[in-house]
């Protein structure tokens, strides 16, 4: 198996995102760059830091010379960094001595890779901006449809008291109107322009290192921080526990697909769950356990970064590399649990039936806490309590049902409201309003 699935022709359509993935290719990040550089020299052109001939040739040149990323390897592995291989290429690209002197004038390695990274993380949010819309109202019309369904809720994996299926489904939709709205938050701060030279003090550009800064902000659509952000990642972290955050949302729903498909529930089905090499009976819930393992995955990787946000003094190598190794994983994980969340979305039906089954069977023990409340109101609440409580146990050692018992034992009791679903029915069609399904 290769190290990156989003890298491997065997395992790439279970685990990699094919949008997400392609913003980590090294095309992508070379083309970044150039993009940053060809800009640099328009804006330092326009206020007369280099010559306007140069900084036209050198921008146009940033649109159209080709890089082999593999050109590039061996000076990285030496240098750490693939800018200056990479300046290196596209001065040789250029072909025009005169105007590539003044190519990368005053910025650092640093500051075209994260410029080229803030490029790349904005076409990213947007797409999962996009995804998580499409998720929520997709669980949102699954919620309203199934609002009155009902199903038994369970506590520590026993049966606990009735809800509805679209109450399970807005518990998962939720989380993921939440995220969306900090992810609304997050995103222009990932959208950040880099520029601060060797050392963040932009000294070499002529007393107008601000002002380059915010044209080249305006230029490529990014936010001017005002000020060098080199070993500043606290971003890079909150993006990396959004996306964590996410994550376990989306596992959380994954753990219950798996439970309620599970032999002897069968609660729900899932259309084209994957099969077995030697048993031709199982429907493997394949999808739903990548959500768990993804979830889990992104925790680790996001725990990386927030270590990689320790930088030495102005520049931390180390910090950084942690950073290159861990946050593209991250991102085609979580890229990946956004689209395979949407797509589960679209094959989950419920078995009523079933729901039926789980939902009282003959013992009437999942009616116990209402029916103490029931009996509340004529008795202390402690003495109902311990009522009930020895009748369950009856229950169990007779095997006659509990509401039974209860009649038996107060005839006058009114059990009429019984077995109701509360405000579970409200609550996921609040949901699918709030969803906009």
């Amino acid at each position: 198996m290769p190290a990156a699935a989003a890298d491997s022709a065997l395992y790439r359509s279970l685990f990699s995102d094919d949008d997400t993935a392609a913003l980590f290719t090294d095309s992508a990040e070379i083309r970044a760059m150039l993009l940053v550089e060809g800009a640099l020299a328009r804006v330092q052109g326009g206020l007369g830091i280099i010559p306007q001939t140069a900084a036209a040739f050198i921008d146009r040149s940033s649109r159209e010379v080709q890089i082999d990323p593999a050109a590039l390897a061996a000076e990285t592995a030496t240098n750490g960094v693939p800018v200056p291989a990479l300046v290196a290429a596209f001065r040789k690209g250029m072909g025009a001595p005169d105007h590539a002197q003044y190519l990368h004038w005053g910025a650092t390695s640093q500051d075209i890779m994260d410029t080229g990274q803030a490029l790349r993380l904005r076409r990213l949010t947007a797409i999962w901006d996009e995804r998580l819309g499409q998720l929520a109202a997709a669980l949102g019309r699954l919620a309203r449809q199934y609002a009155d369904l009902p199903m038994a809720a369970r506590s520590y994996g026993q049966v606990a008291t009735p809800t509805s299926f679209g109450a399970v489904v807005a518990g998962w939709g939720h989380p993921l109107l939440r995220h969306r709205a900090r992810l609304a938050t997050l995103a222009p701060e990932l959208a950040t322009v880099s520029l601060g030279g060797a050392a963040g003090t932009l000294s070499v550009m002529d007393g107008q290192g601000p002002a380059v800064r915010a044209g080249l902000a305006e230029a490529l659509g990014l936010r001017d921080p005002g000020h060098s952000w080199h070993a500043e990642r606290d971003s890079i972290g909150a993006f990396a526990a959004w996306m964590a955050g996410l994550c376990a949302s989306l596992g959380k729903m994954g753990e219950d697909l798996i439970l309620m498909v599970q032999s002897g529930i069968g609660e729900i089905r899932i259309e084209g769950a994957g099969g077995s090499s030697t048993m031709p009976q199982k429907q493997n819930p394949v999808g739903a356990s990548v959500l768990v393992a993804l979830a889990r995955q992104s925790v680790a990787l996001s725990s990386a970064l927030q270590g990689a946000g320790i930088h030495r003094q102005q520049r931390d190598g180390a910090a950084w590399f942690v950073e290159w190794l861990s946050l593209p994983q991250l991102c085609i994980s979580t890229g990946r649990a956004l689209a395979l969340a949407l797509d589960l979305s679209q094959r989950i039906a419920p078995d009523a039936q079933a729901m039926a089954r789980g939902l009282d069977d003959g013992s009437g023990l999942i009616h116990a806490e209402a029916l103490t409340f029931a009996l509340a109101r004529h008795l202390p609440r402690p003495e109902a309590q311990a009522r009930i409580k020895a009748i369950c146990a009856e229950v169990q050692s007779s095997g006659q049902p509990l509401p039974a018992l209860v009649a038996r034992d107060f005839p006058d009791l009114d059990l009429s409201g019984i077995g109701g679903l509360g405000t579970a029915p409200d609550e996921a069609r609040a949901f699918a309003d709030a969803a906009g399904a």
